[in-house]
């Protein structure tokens, strides 16, 4: 953009010009307002438009500006339990374009991406999981949810494009019902700038080959072995996640003390499993990620 204006500010102030009009702005009204160049200004708002910030109208020969649904001005961390309300209330009213353009303006207003997945996003599978499970609502209507919740994921890794390469995380789920919270945890470790190899729902590999499916895989992500690899398994079930578990455990004498396993299921904690982290909180799962990185670096 053009020397002399700060995006951020001008997004902000736009937000605030057009929420408070119902009738819609002109190019030329913005600008003035925001004492942008015209010119600059047009440019502005196609940037923003195609953001999902904010659309036009044409009104007989008049080309207006309005703000888009679920787009207002928003401050962190104080309006992160407000989004977390909304968002679930689009959500399970199925406004998928609301949805998403509150994460969108969530990330725009500052948000910590990383929060926004753990409290927002997460709280919001666990919801309709639980509506699921409770009868009130079908098998169909879950799915079409899921998918709304997972374009608002997409919409948060598509805003983290950096990592790094000694940062590793390999993350599978073992069904379908655990596939969610895998793109949730893929979303929340790219935001902590994570190399991430999401493998989504790994319960067709399940045969007598996989250890070694697995081990040329480590191999094409992680061929220098730099820095530790961690490799997470969701699962739902106890026979999957041991079946998965002692593949990793299989790979663990070729690849070094720096590939590490990560459970994330609720079944682990009734029974005993080798693994060297063990919880179904995906936050707890970042920290404790963190943490190991950390320590290896000082090694």
């Amino acid at each position: 953009m053009t020397r002399g204006y700060n995006t951020e500010e001008i997004r902000e102030k736009l937000i605030a010009a057009l929420s408070h009009s119902k009738t819609g702005l002109t190019g030329m009204e913005i600008a003035e307002k925001l004492r942008v160049n015209r010119v600059t200004m047009a440019k502005y708002l196609q940037v923003f438009a195609a953001e999902s910030l904010i659309k036009q109208k044409n009104i007989g020969s008049v080309n207006l500006w309005f703000i888009e649904k679920g787009v207002d001005q928003l401050n962190f961390p104080a309006d992160l339990f407000q989004v977390k309300n909304r968002y679930l209330e689009y959500v399970l009213s199925a406004a998928n374009s609301e949805a998403n353009n509150l994460i969108r303006n969530s990330l725009h207003s500052g948000a910590n991406p990383s929060k926004l997945v753990n409290e927002v996003i997460v709280s919001a599978i666990d919801s309709v999981e639980n509506s699921y499970k409770n009868g009130k609502i079908g098998k169909s209507e879950k799915n079409f949810l899921d998918e709304i919740i997972s374009s608002s994921l997409y919409l948060i890794r598509l805003s983290e494009k950096e990592t790094n390469s000694k940062k590793n995380v390999v993350i599978l789920s073992t069904d379908y019902q655990t596939s969610l919270l895998a793109q949730a945890a893929s979303s929340a470790f790219q935001t902590e700038k994570w190399h991430v190899s999401l493998l989504g729902d790994m319960s067709s590999a399940i045969d007598v080959l996989f250890d070694i499916d697995l081990q040329r895989f480590l191999n094409k992500v992680w061929p220098k072995r730099e820095g530790i690899m961690i490799v997470v398994i969701f699962s739902s079930t106890e026979g999957a996640t041991k079946f998965f578990s002692q593949a990793v455990d299989a790979n663990k004498e070729k690849f070094g003390k720096n590939l590490y396993l990560a459970l994330c299921s609720k079944i682990t904690k009734k029974t005993k499993m080798a693994a060297d982290f063990i919880s179904s909180d995906i936050e707890e799962l970042l920290q404790w990620s963190q943490t190991v990185f950390e320590s290896s670096q000082d090694q």
